[in-house]
């Protein structure tokens, strides 16, 4: 099994196991020791993986970091990587956290701060033998993406490298603020970017009025572009799909039935406005980033960890007539009208519960 294989399978693992974890010391050992040995790390030896690893730091004697990974240097075992652990549920901080402060007297080149579902990856790309206070990496395991998939790969016992990690650090730290930039300008644009745009195409006063008109086409806009741009792709890769020696011919090309269907679905700036709404509804419940969503031809799916068998709601916005549907115990859709957005916080109620079906009891997030 290869290394992509073995993380998806750590995946789905955590995805089954959280919701029964309770504690601090479950979430270590069922979900963050089994990460550690998918890297290839022996978490019985302690001359590889030091549990509670205890260094004194000035007058504070004592203080532990939950894992030390080891590796030999000149015959000597030195941490190359420091390990802090929290309960799944509880969110990744680094405010007075042991990390910070064994970082810099330790030869540890790199801090890890993880719940056992998100791993936060540090090292001292800003000042030397002090941690930054933002990751280089940060990989979701219910969200993975192949491309940090081959990050994670680096940190593996065979293939760990401490100068071609570091190298890459600094591109993977800005690529990703970048990313999280666009994508919240993509959902919200800022007043300063609708200016730069509008002042492009438009010679009048910027007044309020026009600046809420202006963002709103904006938004639109995107959302067209990347319409358009998988369009592009998928009628490109229908033809590249045609064997090279094919004679030419007048024929249409078949495009199959969902084919057609992922090439006309537009998701909308109501659709993205209504998730965004659920989100902060749920957000008390639940962490942010396990509530995910996918478009559909006929409606805007709201799901928890990103599974098509965890639906929250769904956001029926393509018709003349807009409405939500919650799911009740039997997973059959209840159907709430909308004669505006704001409506969608009228039924709060309802989505809690649907959100319940799949957090028993539920509990606010910490």
């Amino acid at each position: 099994m290869d290394f992509k294989d073995q993380i998806k399978q750590l995946a789905d693992r955590v995805a089954r196991l959280k919701d029964n974890i309770q504690t601090e010391e479950a979430t270590k050992t069922s979900l963050i020791l089994p990460f550690l040995q998918m890297l290839g790390y022996d978490v019985f030896d302690p001359f590889e993986v030091i549990p509670e690893f205890i260094s004194d730091i000035g007058t504070k004697k004592g203080e532990k970091v939950d894992y030390a990974i080891m590796r030999e240097v000149n015959g000597t075992p030195e941490p190359c990587m420091l390990m802090e652990c929290k309960h799944w549920k509880q969110s990744l901080t680094l405010h007075d956290n042991q990390l910070l402060r064994y970082f810099h007297v330790t030869k540890a080149r790199f801090g890890i701060l993880t719940n056992g579902i998100v791993y936060r990856f540090y090292t001292d790309l800003q000042e030397p033998n002090k941690m930054d206070e933002k990751p280089f990496l940060e990989v979701n395991l219910l969200d993975l993406r192949d491309n940090q998939i081959e990050e994670l790969k680096k940190f593996s016992k065979p293939y760990f490298d401490v100068d071609n990690i570091v190298s890459t650090a600094s591109e993977l730290k800005y690529t990703g603020e970048f990313k999280a930039l666009i994508q919240q300008e993509l959902a919200n644009p800022s007043d300063t970017l609708v200016r730069h745009f509008a002042k492009q195409v438009y010679s009048g006063q910027l007044t309020a009025k026009m600046m809420d008109y202006f963002t709103i086409l904006i938004r639109k806009s995107f959302q067209h572009t990347f319409s358009d741009q998988i369009t592009d792709r998928l009628k490109t890769a229908l033809i590249n799909e045609q064997p090279e020696s094919a004679p030419a011919s007048t024929e249409p090309i078949s495009v199959s039935s969902s084919e057609k269907k992922a090439a006309i679905i537009e998701t909308t700036p109501e659709e993205l406005e209504g998730f965004y709404i659920v989100r902060s509804i749920l957000r008390p419940f639940v962490t942010a980033e396990r509530i995910g969503h996918r478009d559909a031809q006929t409606y805007f799916a709201i799901l928890l960890d990103d599974n098509n068998r965890r639906p929250i709601c769904r956001l029926y916005f393509n018709g003349q007539k807009k409405f939500v549907t919650t799911f009740d115990g039997d997973k059959k859709e209840i159907r709430h009208d909308l004669s505006s957005l704001d409506d969608i916080y009228a039924i709060s109620d309802a989505l809690q519960q649907s959100l319940n079906l799949y957090l028993k009891p539920i509990t606010k997030a910490e």
